[in-house]
């Protein structure tokens, strides 16, 4: 079980009430259950989430930095025409892949990133609503709500085989399983000795 204390180590009281009942519905349904997968999982959906506080993707870039999370799709130039219209740098970002259709389709803003581990894309949400039973691919907004925020998540944890490698503790592994690289690798550390600790009290 994972326990109001655990959530406080990463988050405020209101955070770890609203969110305390769905994270352990979904910890129960992926054998989220022993001390290190506990504290993997609520470690990496904290940064993830800025602390459960964001369950939506933030899209609101300005130009230079379109142009560099995505030089292919926001060249100089280009950029300027799509800055600080996070609708319309959705559908540009993510058109043509992940199952989206074209720029004009609207499914890059429809299938952006949402729950506590960013769920991105038509195939994926496609996937998870075949999985977990839910409809997510003709409700996608559900997705930032608590209960299928935390499923989603879950989900995409047991995809991934993460508690193997909370198993072994290996913080290093599961950021670049989640992250594709060690972005916040300090304060996804830093969370998970905390929440180790909240078990310890």
């Amino acid at each position: 079980m994972i326990t109001r204390e655990n959530l406080l180590a990463v988050t405020t009281p209101a955070m770890a009430d609203k969110w305390l009942d769905a994270l352990n519905a979904t910890a129960e349904r992926f054998d989220i259950n022993t001390p290190e997968r506990i504290a993997g999982f609520l470690s990496q959906l904290a940064h993830e989430s800025g602390g459960f506080t964001a369950t939506s993707e933030n899209l609101n870039y300005r130009a230079d930095t379109l142009t560099r999370v995505w030089p292919s799709r926001f060249p100089p130039g280009v950029a300027e025409s799509y800055a600080m219209q996070p609708e319309k740098i959705a559908n540009k970002a993510y058109c043509d892949r992940m199952g989206n259709g074209d720029e004009a389709s609207g499914e890059g803003w429809k299938y952006r990133g949402r729950g506590l581990i960013q769920l991105t894309g038509k195939d994926n949400y496609a996937a998870f609503t075949m999985n977990c039973d839910v409809d997510a691919l003709n409700n996608p907004d559900l997705l930032a709500e608590p209960e299928l925020a935390a499923l989603s998540a879950g989900w995409f944890w047991s995809k991934n085989n993460l508690n193997a490698l909370a198993d072994a503790k290996n913080v290093e592994g599961m950021t670049r399983r989640i992250n594709g690289g060690l972005n916040g690798l300090d304060d996804r550390q830093a969370k998970y000795a905390k929440v180790v600790e909240s078990m310890l009290a």
